[in-house]
Parts: C-alpha cells; sequence; structure tokens
C-alpha cells in the first residue's frame, strides 16, 4: 500500500499549534500543581492554552522536521530556538504589559531572569520528542480526518481563541502564580 503524501496545509499547522499549545498548559499546570499544591491557570490567556508552546513547536517542525533522524543536532537546535523565543516572548510580554509571566532571576545560569540553563535543557528535550517522535504519530492521525472535520474543528478553535484573545488584550490572565 503507497503511503499518501500528507499535504502541509493550513490545517495541519493550525491544529498542530492547538495541540502543543494545549500540551504546554497542560505541562505549566501540572508543574506548578506538584510544585505549589494548587491548581493555576497559567500564561495570559484563559483558555486552555499556551500559545508560546504552540508557536515554538510550529518553528520546530518547520525548521527542524527534515532533521527527524538526527536526535543530538535536533536536541540542540531545540533548545537554541525555544530559549531565543521565550526571551523575546518575555520581552516584548513585559514591555506591552509591564508584568513579568516568569522569572528566572534564581535559577543557574539565567539571562536576565527570562530564560536559564534547565529550561534550555527541557526545551531541548521536548524538541527532539517532537521533532522524532510527536510529529510522525501526529501526521498519522492528522491523516484520519476528513477535511470537512478539519476544517470544523480549526474554525471552532480559532473562534473561541480569537474571542479570548481580544477580551485578554484588555484584561490578561495574571494574580498569584501567574505573575506574582
Amino acid at each position: 500500500m503507497e503511503k499518501k503524501k500528507i499535504s502541509y496545509e493550513f490545517e495541519y499547522y493550525v491544529l498542530l499549534f492547538f495541540s502543543l499549545s494545549f500540551i504546554g498548559w497542560l505541562w505549566e499546570v501540572a508543574l506548578y500543581f506538584f510544585t505549589e499544591h494548587a491548581f493555576i491557570n497559567r500564561g495570559v490567556y484563559k483558555g486552555p492554552y499556551l500559545p508560546i508552546y504552540g508557536v515554538g513547536g510550529l518553528l520546530l517542525c518547520v525548521l527542524l522536521r527534515s532533521l527527524g533522524k538526527k536526535p543530538v543536532k535536533v536536541f540542540f537546535l531545540s533548545a537554541l530556538a525555544c530559549s531565543v523565543l521565550e526571551y523575546l516572548t518575555s520581552y516584548f510580554l513585559e514591555r506591552r504589559w509591564g508584568i513579568r509571566w516568569w522569572d528566572y532571576s534564581g535559577h543557574f545560569l539565567n539571562i536576565g531572569g527570562r530564560i536559564c540553563l534547565i529550561g534550555t535543557a527541557i526545551f531541548g528535550l521536548f524538541g527532539t520528542a517532537l521533532v522524532c517522535l510527536v510529529l510522525p504519530f501526529y501526521e498519522k492521525v492528522y491523516r484520519r480526518l476528513s477535511k470537512k472535520r478539519l476544517a470544523v474543528i480549526c474554525l471552532l478553535l480559532l473562534l473561541i481563541f480569537a474571542a479570548d484573545a481580544a477580551y485578554c488584550a484588555m484584561r490578561p490572565n495574571v494574580g498569584y502564580g501567574i505573575t506574582d
């Protein structure tokens, strides 16, 4: 049986963005839950997603997909790309709202509290898992969805996200465990 060549269409990236944003949200909520013993909706938005993870994942998908058989190279490039993204995002959010959503000042080898060595290593590990393991699985699942179903799912996700973004542009998610 011939393998159906996947076409990387708009829906492919939209669904990947939201999947990774949700996984990032789960990671942050779980991390906070196990360290602080509290459920906190992390991030700027009210919904269960952290767009920085979606953007970082898309960046890695586009830039590193062809390196899926070279995990060491993927590790270092993921660590670098995601750390640059995290630094720039932290800078932008602080300039835009005057608030820091994360601060690594107490962590080893941090740069301005915006990024740190442990975060960079985690980005490398997660980026390698994404490119070498998750993307091939995601593509198999994506191929099974009909065009109509994909269009409906993506439209709903984008509408919800746009409404959340509009609301949070005026009232970002802040408070204990988020910006304190």
